[in-house]
């Protein structure tokens, strides 16, 4: 049973084809990254799974079914776009939209409290929404899409406006939700917390799918001819000849190696040149992989 399948979705928009062709699904339980580089099809796809626009061509499932709004209800939705009534107090405004997903009034506020105080932001209960900065709207945006327990949390760019202590509290509801047995998707352009969240992914580019599948998987594509390294002294081991690109940044070196290279010549003259602190051989970082994939594509 899939949560989640797209099969050959198409949608353009006047003369600009905005989605071609995409397919994938998203397993009951498991945390799913949509990715892409801005324009790239990820909100068009997104809103085409919801109901908000309709596929030219393809097909759309939830639930293991064909589209189906009465199915909503069982769907939290995060858009990119701030979507609040900015003179509502807040509490009034996480109670209505409690409400319009088939809350009762006591609890859409119950749980209103209950989640304003687990993201951290009681203070902002009485408030009017236009009296929170951004971060914090984008935090109260979070809640009322989660406050009638849906089974599926579709969040897009869900860490925008946030700092990183906020944002890592973001990161742990999700895996909390995971844990949970929710089924979470969220679009960002921050691969690092793809890479630490998420079980598969979907890598689009100018409306085409062009890598997918789960991330231990992905990332054993790709060999292991990364090496981080910090050290303190003379950085000349750098122009060794295994070396392919380095970047140095103030003695936190990343080396990308020769097709093929051993790293224990590299790690000898290192060593020998310089005080290690640490030495790690490891695959691309999704970020790499990001670069690398879309980067080839640039002029497709």
């Amino acid at each position: 049973m899939a949560i989640v399948e797209l099969h050959q979705v198409r949608k353009a928009y006047d003369t600009k084809i905005a989605v071609e062709n995409l397919s994938f699904r998203i397993e009951p339980g498991s945390m799913f990254g949509l990715l892409g580089p801005n324009g790239s099809g990820k909100t068009s796809s997104i809103r085409m799974m919801i109901g908000i626009t309709v596929p030219d061509s393809g097909s759309v499932e939830l639930f293991d079914r064909p589209f189906n709004r009465k199915d909503l209800h069982r769907v939290g939705y995060l858009p990119e776009e701030r979507g609040l009534y900015k003179k509502m107090k807040v509490i009034d405004q996480l109670s209505f939209l409690g409400q319009l997903h088939g809350l009762d009034a006591a609890t859409a506020t119950k749980r209103a409290h209950v989640w304003c105080e687990r993201m951290e932001i009681t203070e902002a209960i009485p408030k009017k929404t236009e009296e929170l900065s951004k971060g914090m709207q984008q935090k109260i945006q979070f809640i009322a899409a989660l406050l009638h327990e849906p089974e599926l949390v579709i969040m897009d760019e869900p860490f925008s406006g946030l700092d990183p202590v906020n944002a890592t509290l973001l990161m742990d509801t999700l895996v909390d939700l995971r844990k949970q047995g929710r089924t979470v998707l969220f679009s960002t352009h921050r691969m690092d917390q793809v890479e630490k969240l998420c079980d598969a992914i979907c890598l689009i580019h100018r409306g085409r799918l062009v890598l997918s599948g789960g991330m231990q998987e992905i990332k054993s594509r790709y060999p292991k001819n990364r090496v981080q390294m910090v050290f303190e002294g003379d950085a000349s081991f750098l122009n060794n000849p295994s070396v392919e690109s380095a970047k140095n940044y103030n003695g936190m070196a990343e080396i990308k190696l020769r097709d093929g290279a051993n790293a224990q010549p590299l790690l000898a003259e290192a060593v020998a040149k310089a005080r290690i602190t640490r030495f790690e051989v490891m695959e691309p970082t999704l970020e790499e992989i990001f670069i690398e994939t879309v980067g080839d594509r640039v002029d497709a």
